[in-house]
Parts: C-alpha cells; structure tokens; sequence
C-alpha cells in the first residue's frame, strides 16, 4: 500500500505538476528550435563578410536553451516516475536534478540580462561594417557586402541607418528590395533592435514561468519524500 491522507493528495498534485513541467520542457525546446531554425535570424546570423561570421552570442543562448529543454523533460519524466511510484531514491535524485537545473537557469538568466543589448548591437555593428564596406570598401569586397545589405534589407524590410542622409545613396545602389519606396524610412538598426529584443522577451517570459514550477516542485518533492519516510503504510 501507498501513502494516504495528505500525502496521497501530494503525491498528485506533484505528478500534475510534474507533467506540466515535462511539456513546458517540451514547449521550450519547440521554441528553441523554432528560433535557431527561423527565416529571420538564421538569414542574418549565417552571413558572412570578409570570411568574418555574424555574432553568434544569439545562437550560443539557443543552444543552452535547447538543452535546457531536453533535460527538462528528462527531470519531468523522472519526476512524475518516482511520484506514482513513491520512491524516496528517484524523488531524492529528482530534487537534485532540480536545484543543479534551477542554479543554471539562475546563471542563465544572469548571462541573458547581461548580454541582452550586447546581442542586437553586436549584430548592428556587422550590418555598419557592410555598409561601410560597399560604400568605401576594395572593389572585390563590395559585391560580398551587397549581398549581405540586401539580406538585411529584404528580411528586415528596412533600408539604411538614417532616412535623411541615405535617401540619395540607397536608391542609386540598388540595395533595398523593390518596396523601396514603403521601407525607406524604415531604420536597419532599430529593426535589428526589435527583432531580438522581442525574442529575448519571449525567452524571458518562459524562463520566468518555469522558475515558479520548479520552486513548487522542490517543496512538493520533499513533503512527499518526508512522508514516505514518516509513514506506517508500506
């Protein structure tokens, strides 16, 4: 026989949050993968200028994210295993796995809000760089900038860094998509602006939802294992 009374109560309700943790593990790596693999970023963030890539800090953050996702939904599973089963062993190295989780999302969260502009000025000043480069650039390097101006142009839907000063130059040179005349006031570098901040805010959304769920599951898993220990029924 199992435990009763409050405990029994516990132990469901640590298996329901359990369950919610395990898809919100899977809802994350969904979302990760659904970042790294999206028409926006990856256009930009797979450019190249000069043999130089674009900044990868955005992609490092995916990954641990991707991570992050698949470990949840191995400590979900563990967690709603050693609830139904009652076994103080799993619950103990459930808890375990939740405080080394929980410290790294911590750290995680940290390192985000650290890096949160460096991420969006890091690619503003790769997109400088090209401009720069098929405005004053070596002949054999402009094609290489146009190129990637025109992948920023046509992904952002936006044209140049300042509408007063690049109006003349940007419809000579025949960078901006063919909605020229929609999108030239549109600024390049506050796209790149919202486009990852919007993301990260995604992000932060998310790590703040499962930080409340772990808590409550760390209490839960050491009531429930406490009362296994202290109960008569076996």
């Amino acid at each position: 026989m199992g435990v009763e009374g409050c405990t029994k109560c516990i132990k469901y309700m640590l298996f329901v949050f359990n369950f919610i943790f395990w898809l919100a593990g899977g809802v994350i790596l969904g979302v990760a993968l659904w970042l790294r693999h999206d028409p926006q970023t990856t256009s930009i963030l797979d450019l190249q200028i000069n043999d130089r890539p674009a900044p990868s800090t955005f992609f490092i953050g995916i990954y641990i994210l991707i991570a992050v996702g698949a470990v949840m939904m191995f400590v979900g599973f563990l967690g709603c295993y050693g609830a139904i089963q009652e076994s103080q062993c799993l619950l103990g190295t459930f808890f375990t796995c939740l405080v080394i989780l929980f410290a790294c999302e911590v750290a995680a969260g940290i390192w985000g809000f650290v890096n949160k502009d460096k991420i969006a000025k890091d690619v503003q000043r790769f997109y400088s760089e090209a401009y720069q480069q098929y405005r004053s650039g070596p002949e054999k390097n402009r094609e290489k900038a146009k190129a990637v101006l025109k992948v920023f142009h046509e992904t952002l839907h936006c044209c140049g860094t300042d509408f007063f000063s690049n109006i003349g130059t940007v419809v000579i040179d025949d960078i901006c998509p063919k909605d020229t005349t929609m999108i030239l006031g549109e600024d390049c570098n506050k796209k790149i602006d919202e486009l990852f901040s919007g993301k990260l805010y995604l992000i932060g959304i998310a790590a703040i939802v499962v930080a409340v769920i772990m808590i409550f599951e760390m209490i839960l898993s050491m009531v429930l294992c406490c009362g296994i220990r202290n109960s008569s029924v076996y």
